[in-house]
């Protein structure tokens, strides 16, 4: 056993704590990721947030699709916000360490934003296949209550999930070494820590990822293929490209995020190496949620307007407030 563990052991057979590896032994490297992981995180929570600001600020927005865009905004915040502040820190500092709870704390955390995005992802594209294949029934069929059930459904998914899997995992004993070859507590990382058997764990963990990444991936195939057969016998050009514009941010979106977790989650065991499995990691940690608001709002005109009538407002408020200081100050 090596004296890192010996230090976070506490005198227990079970591991209490555990440290991340380090990204690299070369300062200016680690300050240089550090300064890029920075800049990626304050501009996801920027844009996410303006992005949901502006949806729920603009009555125009009130709509099912937006409506299902603020919460993956939402989504997209508590996702980063779950990884991203320990990652920089452990760039930057040798306090690596996360307790046995915390890193519990975290993985449900991860696991339940995560397979909550990819569950919305799929009610999106069915309010896409609702919309465009079905458009008269479509106020009655996407209603308020119907949208707020398949958004619950979607958190509720997730959070059962996060809830299983973190509770499965962490019911196992660590032995030790207790270093996680990661930048995050992920499930694999962990897993291939535990002592004695973990087959069962495994299983558990593919069966997870086929029926909440695989299952609402198959589902957004399907509504985009009747999207695409509807498309294709619309008379009118500017009917086809309004019809595909609409859905073109979405599937971006989709192939981002289901891309990197399939290549994650869904590979053999074998295949696993480290320094791959940290840098689709970081892929959809950092940077997929980074450019998600910049996706969605560059190829939207109604977000774009949205966003300029929230700016100004808040500029104006601003503007307003200096004035008035200005002549309390005067007097």
């Amino acid at each position: 056993m090596s004296l890192n563990c010996s230090l976070w052991q506490e005198n227990s057979l079970s591991v209490k704590r555990f440290v991340f590896a380090k990204f690299s032994e070369v300062a200016e490297q680690c300050f240089l990721l550090f300064t890029l992981i920075l800049l990626m995180f304050l501009a996801s929570l920027t844009g996410n947030a303006l992005i949901a600001l502006a949806i729920c600020t603009n009555p125009v927005l009130h709509t099912p699709m937006y409506f299902f865009l603020a919460n993956l905004s939402l989504l997209e915040i508590g996702y980063t916000c779950s990884v991203i502040p320990k990652m920089l820190q452990s760039l930057v500092s040798e306090a690596r360490g996360i307790s046995r709870e915390g890193c519990a704390t975290q993985m449900f955390f991860f696991t339940f934003f995560g397979i909550t995005e990819c569950c919305l992802l799929a009610a999106m594209a069915f309010d896409r296949y609702m919309a465009i294949c079905s458009p008269l029934h479509y106020a009655t069929r996407m209603s308020r209550g119907v949208c707020a059930h398949l958004a619950m459904v979607s958190w509720g998914m997730g959070c059962i999930v996060g809830l299983g899997q973190t509770n499965y995992i962490f019911s196992l004993d660590f032995c030790g070494p207790c270093e996680i070859d990661h930048f995050f507590c992920d499930l694999p990382p962990i897993l291939a820590l535990a002592c004695g058997d973990t087959s069962h764990n495994e299983v558990a963990m593919f069966v997870a990822a086929v029926l909440c990444i695989s299952s609402p991936f198959v589902l957004i195939l399907a509504s985009y293929a009747r999207i695409l057969a509807a498309v294709l016998v619309m008379p009118s050009p500017e009917g086809r490209h309004r019809a595909l514009s609409t859905c073109s941010s979405h599937l971006l979106v989709v192939t981002l995020l289901f891309g990197s977790a399939s290549v994650t989650y869904l590979r053999p065991k074998a295949s696993h190496s480290p320094g791959t499995d940290k840098l689709l990691a970081l892929f959809y940690t950092a940077v997929t949620s980074m450019l998600n608001p910049i996706i969605y709002s560059l190829r939207n005109k109604e977000v774009k307007a949205a966003l300029r009538r929230t700016l100004g407002k808040k500029l104006a408020l601003k503007a307003q407030i200096l004035s008035f200081q200005n002549c309390k100050l005067l007097k």
